[in-house]
């Protein structure tokens, strides 16, 4: 279905899907168009990069996590010239974060496999785990439904330091088990249920880091397609992307103006920006040495402050030159770190994802690198057979389940009614309207100051006449329990707590559901064409 049809999808996802030339000129191409595949690829090819590095870099992860062969011998290829990647990435939401997360993996999979029939030449799918990141809330709980289709929602503790540092320099600690043994108790017992549970606690074990826990549940899951996971909070490459900061701290504020003159083209086009800088903000953070906490620099004066500490240019550069693992790239610049390190052409984004990147184009050509192509993630909702039978049966919008309300159902539920009754009420209703009228225009030729009384007593008898209608309604609905639980289980499915279930639900949920090949029928069966949202029963 379309999204457009979705009150919760911004606008521009829409658009950017069904009338790309009304926002081409805020992104490289049009992801729909072949010969835009063909040109930014070209374009990113003749940026040669550190490819041997960079290789060499994810080898080492790789290694350090015991990756499947086909992950090995996908990092492998970027060390070709000829090789370009697809890319995508996520924060490190434990326990593998919510279901979009491994739909935004295997639509870099499908586009790099499509892109390589296209192109002639190697693609390769990346999956940019955020390990820099330092926003703990929005990563360290997940929800699933119980047996009765409730929403239940268990959080890992902050570990030391959570909020402040990097989420790749935090370390999980003995309660994680306790977390792990919450999300045991919440899930509905399945036969994949020991295979989920002894996966997850293979990765998410005290002692072992929150991003890297990450990378080695996502990489479980798909590496063994060729997906290659890539720890971003890896200080072996800083010195590949070191010249970034350095030109981002000699131009301050200069990413920040060309972003908010980006925003305001984009506002001009009826669509609202993702990203409004602050004037004196660069778009870096710096790692405090002493604390390990992540904070932005701004710009005072002539000179730099970052958290309590305040540092001039010079400071600023000599510390580059010698730590630069102490710089990290905000949501602007990190693009760009991306793309400096990979020869991205495609990059899948969500809907905030795409509205930033409308703001990055000039961006790119700031710091001299070929702008990728977006191309929005898959969108989905999976149910079970049982809700799918219901959803065609009865031809129920999906949009109409997402309100915490009973509208929905008893507009379902009195369309089950016979045709007689609701006829019935209808000109029950509109012969009243007509008599009264009539008895209306009566009493005011005797007495006028009786028209108010006379329309007083319509309203009570209108009022009567849909409670009536409601009690029949209350009749119905007690009469058909079995409509009102396929309503309340599709309701339960599709929207837990009135949120669209790719967005709240873990995919550990799903994996509980559908056991490891619920990524392969993913990838088999999941379109990619932007613009869709897809309701599949697996």
């Amino acid at each position: 279905m379309d999204v457009r049809r979705f009150p919760w999808v911004r606008p521009l996802a829409g658009e950017y899907a069904a009338n790309f030339a009304s926002v081409a000129p805020l992104y490289a191409g049009d992801p729909q168009s072949p010969d835009a595949w063909r040109d930014v690829s070209a374009r990113v090819r003749s940026h040669p990069g550190r490819r041997v590095h960079v290789a060499g870099a994810i080898a080492a992860q790789q290694h350090r996590r015991d990756a499947p062969e086909a992950a090995r011998t996908a990092a492998a290829l970027l060390a070709n010239p000829d090789t370009v990647a697809v890319v995508t990435g996520q924060q490190a939401g434990v326990f593998g974060g919510p279901l979009y997360t491994v739909l935004k993996a295997v639509s870099a999979i499908q586009l790099a496999r499509r892109a390589a029939q296209t192109l002639g030449t190697p693609v390769v799918p990346i999956f940019w785990v955020a390990a820099e990141d330092h926003d703990w809330a929005e990563i360290a709980s997940v929800t699933v439904l119980d047996a009765q289709l409730q929403p239940r929602t268990v959080a890992v503790p902050p570990p030391e330091g959570a909020g402040e540092r990097p989420v790749g320099s935090l370390d999980l600690d003995e309660r994680v088990t306790g977390t792990l043994d919450e999300l045991a108790a919440a899930l509905a017992p399945t036969e994949f249920t020991p295979w989920l549970l002894d996966s997850l606690r293979a990765a998410y074990r005290p002692g072992v880091g929150v991003a890297d826990a990450f990378a080695r549940w996502i990489e479980g899951l798909l590496g063994s397609h060729g997906l290659i996971v890539f720890d971003s909070g890896d200080q072996s490459v800083k010195s590949l992307v070191s010249e970034v900061f350095r030109r981002e701290l000699a131009t301050p504020g200069h990413t920040a103006a060309l972003a908010t003159t980006a925003g305001a083209e984009m506002s001009a086009r009826g669509h609202s920006p993702q990203v409004v800088p602050q004037e004196d903000g660069l778009s870096l953070f710096r790692i405090d040495p002493a604390t390990g906490a992540r904070t932005p620099i701004r710009c005072q004066g002539d000179k730099f402050v970052a958290g309590e500490t305040t540092l001039s240019a010079e400071d600023l550069e000599k510390e580059l030159t010698q730590a630069p693992d102490r710089f990290s790239p905000n949501v602007l610049l990190r693009p760009i770190v991306q793309d400096t390190l990979f020869p991205t052409i495609c990059y899948v984004a969500g809907p905030s994802e795409l509205a930033y990147f409308g703001q990055l184009r000039k961006v790119y050509e700031h710091f001299g690198r070929p702008m990728p192509l977006v191309h929005p993630r898959s969108s989905a909702t999976l149910v079970d057979s049982a809700t799918i039978r219901f959803l065609n049966k009865y031809d129920v919008p999906l949009e109409d389940l997402q309100p915490q309300d009973e509208a929905a159902l008893n507009r379902l539920l009195q369309a089950q009614l016979p045709p007689t009754v609701d006829a019935a009420f209808s000109a029950a209703g509109q012969a009243m309207s007509e008599k009264m009228q009539d008895v209306v225009d009566a009493v005011a030729s005797v007495d006028p100051t009786l028209a108010g009384a006379a329309k007083n007593t319509f309203g009570k008898m209108e009022h009567e006449l849909k409670a009536l209608q409601g009690k029949m309604i209350q009749a119905a609905k007690r009469r058909d329990d079995t409509l009102r639980r396929q309503f309340t289980r599709a309701q339960g499915q599709t929207f837990p707590q009135g949120h669209p279930q790719e967005r709240s639900l873990s995919v550990a949920y799903f994996l509980n559901l559908y056991g490891p090949a619920l990524t392969d029928r993913l990838l088999e069966e999941l379109p990619i064409d932007p613009g869709q949202h897809w309701v599949l029963a697996i």
